[in-house]
């Protein structure tokens, strides 16, 4: 059976698409006939991988569709396909082109595929970035509270005391959907049990890292953004340092972090080697956070909760 990679770009009323080798094209209306279209056409073609661009939300719909019609479709970060599309010296950048890079992409690299979030999920991934947006809105306005005029000061804490109530049932919104269900909540009184992590840094996981437990500890460290890039070339060699992966979940681990390094026994004794050694603050903060993630990551695999050694 022939190897055949289908990439998908998804704008705001269509869905171009390409299919590799051959180079077949087309385009479906981004609802409900035009998916259905899509999966009939898909499914007889037998795909190995179906690779959908993230695309502001927009590619949520079609990456639902695709999976429930069972194909192998996989969500890629569109920053890896432009850079990829840089190198293979692809400039011109219309739909129809994209929705080639992304096959050509999916072609070369052969993303892994990973199991998609249900519903409940999804929802808390919104709720908690919600959160999210909600207090870097607080922190901007406390910002300008230190260098506005009266009148303006005014305002500020008209806006202050909107956005503390509208945290207020985000939270509640997010307590609700963790404690109304017995298997995250299982889940967060393991994360929980781990000293530094609270009950913000547990939800956060559950919602933006459905993974962990699952990976190892190599694998979810990547994901998450904390594990250390080598710079090496000749007998150069830079220093080590951490990108990518998923920025809520890397804030939150770093945040917890910084608590461990102090409450938990075990991190605070890691934390003052690593100083004690030369290292600087900040770097042994990330050592502690992806030692905290590693922690983590077995915790949930073995289903037992932390125990001071």
């Amino acid at each position: 059976m022939e190897t055949l990679y289908v990439g998908v770009d998804v704008s705001k009323d269509r869905l171009d698409v390409h299919v590799l080798p051959g180079g077949t094209a087309c385009a479906v209306a981004r609802d409900g006939e035009g998916l259905d279209d899509l999966c009939a056409r898909l499914k007889g073609l037998c795909p190995t991988l179906i690779a959908v661009e993230a695309t502001g939300g927009f590619e949520t719909v079609a990456v639902a569709a695709l999976a429930a019609a069972g194909l192998p479709v996989v969500v890629v970060n569109p920053a890896q396909v432009r850079s990829f599309a840089r190198a293979i010296g692809a400039r011109a950048k219309t739909d129809p082109i994209d929705a080639a890079v992304i096959a050509r992409f999916a072609e070369a690299t052969k993303p892994d595929i990973r199991p998609l979030p249900d519903e409940e999920t999804l929802r808390l991934a919104d709720l908690v970035a919600r959160r999210r947006q909600i207090i870097a809105m607080i922190v901007a306005e406390k910002q300008r509270e230190k260098r506005a005029t009266r009148a303006m000061k005014r305002s500020i804490a008209r806006l202050l005391k909107a956005l503390e109530k509208e945290l207020s049932e985000i939270d509640k919104d997010i307590d609700d959907a963790v404690r109304g269900s017995p298997a995250w909540r299982a889940k967060e009184d393991l994360l929980a049990s781990v000293p530094g992590v609270g009950g913000v840094t547990a939800r956060t996981l559950l919602a933006e890292l459905p993974e962990l437990g699952t990976l190892t500890r190599r694998e979810i460290a990547s994901l998450a953004g904390l594990a250390p890039y080598a710079r090496q070339s000749g007998q150069w060699k830079g220093k080590s340092f951490i990108a990518g992966g998923r920025a809520g979940v890397r804030c939150a681990l770093y945040m917890a972090a910084i608590s461990a390094a102090r409450c938990n026994v075990v991190l605070r004794l890691f934390y003052r080697r690593l100083t004690a050694a030369g290292k600087k603050p900040k770097v042994a903060i990330i050592a502690v956070a992806r030692k905290l993630l590693t922690i983590l990551n077995a915790i949930l695999r073995d289903q037992k909760p932390w125990q001071n050694a």
